[in-house]
């Protein structure tokens, strides 16, 4: 898929085989600290959520090329690093990640919940809030974020803000939540 600059894009990628790709917590973090150098400089970012076997970022593209060159460059960069702490040689990606044009603003308020919520369906959590590896907290927070939080909550609501994005968010949780303890088939 050629990437179009000024557009928005739902990226993946797990690990091969379906294997872990973050193994501790220093991994979570040398991830974000890889994407903010290589690829955050030409994209928006609007919501991401990493998972032990795979990750999830909602972007908007900025600059084509960079972001092309950066984001293959730092999921090299990420496996070297990987391979050399643990020893291990070999792919650590499923193959090249996946990138998925997201062209309406109902998709874009699915899409970020969506991405908030794998930490329910997989039962890595009972609430979003409480999964540090996700952008979800970083829209209750005061603090500086790379985040564009202020044009997300205008998706969720011009009058409703922070309030019509939390209630997007939450009114499927418990439903979300008890699909995952369901036995898998």
């Amino acid at each position: 898929m050629k990437i179009e600059e000024g557009c928005c894009y739902h990226i993946y990628n797990r690990g091969n085989n379906k294997g872990k790709i973050f193994f501790e917590d220093g991994n979570y973090i040398f991830f974000l600290r890889q994407f903010k150098n290589y690829v955050l400089p030409s994209v928006d970012v609007f919501a991401y959520c990493l998972m032990p076997n795979h990750f999830h970022f909602f972007i908007r593209v900025n600059d084509g090329l960079n972001y092309e060159k950066g984001i293959k460059n730092m999921l090299i960069s990420y496996t070297k690093a990987i391979n050399q702490s643990y020893n291990r040689v070999g792919s650590l990606w499923q193959g090249r990640y996946k990138s998925k044009k997201v062209d309406s603003e109902a998709y874009y308020t699915r899409i970020i919940i969506y991405i908030h919520q794998n930490p329910l369906t997989s039962g890595l959590a009972k609430k979003m809030e409480g999964y540090k590896y996700s952008s979800f907290s970083s829209y209750l927070s005061d603090e500086p974020s790379s985040i564009c939080k202020s044009e997300v909550l205008e998706w969720f609501g011009d009058l409703a803000g922070l309030a019509g994005f939390i209630t997007g968010h939450k009114i499927n949780e418990k439903w979300v939540f008890a699909l995952a303890q369901l036995p898998e088939s």
